[in-house]
């Protein structure tokens, strides 16, 4: 390594093609401490273009050691957006509860870290229990030395959880037993928000995340999908689930990608389980749509829930001019059919592929649903279809 180096500073040039990630790792670290910037950051670069599988095999590994080389921006960039999406990698290991406090505290404060609040609580009790081994893991067993020490271990992370992104029954569950750690004021306002309707924190040092999950869809985002998981357990609109959601959606059809017929929405959706289709309006902000709780198949006939309903968003951009209609006719629910798309109830919500061009949905009844104001006819740029799968 010291050859290479002594022969760029004469020649101006290294040979760095046919080296592994760990030898370039080795030779960015010794360009770094000679202050060589230029070569710095021409391996920092090439293991980020050329690297890929080395980095992926251990981003924690490569983040702590890279961590405290200030120069090396992009590569520290790069293993923590890689964290960030796939948190299991770090949260799953057994070296998780050894993960230094100032690296946990830098990925704790991002604001695109892939997991629910309630779950990086929980991870954060396990670190830091680990943390003090003679610390009972049972809390109720706790005397005043106990709660003092964790509260030391934890003070620092303590503000970067989003309590008011935890469900009320999961707060009770996994947080209350440890509210000793918390200062009297956060108590006071974690409590008014459980318990008064549309009270504002005002204890928030973090704002709420904004479509942190990755939603692969060009219609909606993750505040959608957490309406639609309350929708779906029938809970009443204002209830405290921010980002709490309890269903993954997969998307499984995209009209303008798989096909626009009625052939390429069976290939792709038909026997997959319970489905929510989103459709966008041409030339506004509106979507409708629709829940399936049983599946599409190519039957012919009516399929029977007391479970399914149909929606409407006037602006997609603000969920309070949403509008939800759980079906009225139990029997007439959900229709299937090798020549129709996804149809709800006797024509209440479908789109009408005898029209040409096929983008016009239309609501031509509302019998088997109340009505959501649909037109009869609306021209769309585009629908999808998402597998609704319950969170185990």
């Amino acid at each position: 390594m010291s050859f290479h180096i002594f022969r760029y500073f004469y020649t101006d040039k290294i040979d760095i093609a046919n080296k592994t990630g760990t030898e370039l790792l080795n030779f960015m670290f010794a360009s770094d401490e000679l202050m060589l910037k230029k070569l710095t950051k021409l391996i920092e670069d090439s293991i980020i273009k050329n690297q890929q599988q080395f980095l992926q095999n251990d981003p924690i590994g490569i983040f702590q050691i890279i961590y405290y080389c200030k120069s090396l921006v992009n590569l520290q960039e790069y293993c923590l957006d890689k964290i960030c999406s796939d948190p299991k990698i770090l949260f799953n290991s057994d070296k998780f509860t050894q993960f230094p406090a100032p690296l946990l505290e830098i990925i704790l404060k991002r604001d695109d870290l892939n997991l629910k609040e309630i779950e990086i609580w929980e991870n954060l009790i396990k670190w830091g229990l680990a943390q003090e081994k003679s610390l009972n893991q049972d809390v109720s067993k706790w005397n005043q030395d106990d709660i003092n020490m964790f509260k030391r271990i934890l003070y620092k992370f303590i503000p970067l959880i989003r309590f008011y992104e935890i469900s009320t029954e999961d707060y009770f569950n996994k947080v209350k037993p440890y509210e000793d750690i918390f200062s009297k004021e956060l108590r006071d306002d974690i409590l008014k928000f459980y318990m008064i309707p549309g009270y504002k924190p005002k204890y928030t040092p973090r704002h709420p995340k904004s479509n942190v999950y990755s939603v692969d869809s060009i219609i909606i985002n993750q505040e959608h999908l957490t309406l639609f998981s309350n929708w779906i357990d029938k809970k009443k609109k204002d209830d405290k689930y921010i980002n709490d959601t309890s269903y993954n959606f997969n998307l499984l059809y995209r009209a303008s990608r798989d096909g626009n017929t009625a052939a390429a929405f069976h290939a792709k959706c038909d026997n997959k389980g319970p489905t929510i289709v989103v459709v966008k309006i041409k030339n506004s902000e509106r979507i409708v749509g629709g829940y399936n709780p049983l599946f599409w198949d190519s039957s012919g006939g009516f399929k029977i829930t007391d479970n399914g309903f149909i929606f409407s968003f006037s602006d997609k951009n603000n969920l309070q001019t949403a509008t939800v209609a759980y079906n009225i006719l139990r029997t007439r629910s959900i229709y299937c059919h090798k020549t129709c798309g996804p149809v709800f109830g006797c024509n209440d919500l479908y789109i009408n592929y005898s029209i040409n061009p096929v983008d016009v949905w239309c609501s031509t009844c509302t019998s088997c649903y109340p009505t959501c104001n649909f037109p009869r006819k609306m021209y769309v740029d585009d629908y999808e279809v998402f597998h609704v799968i319950k969170d185990s």
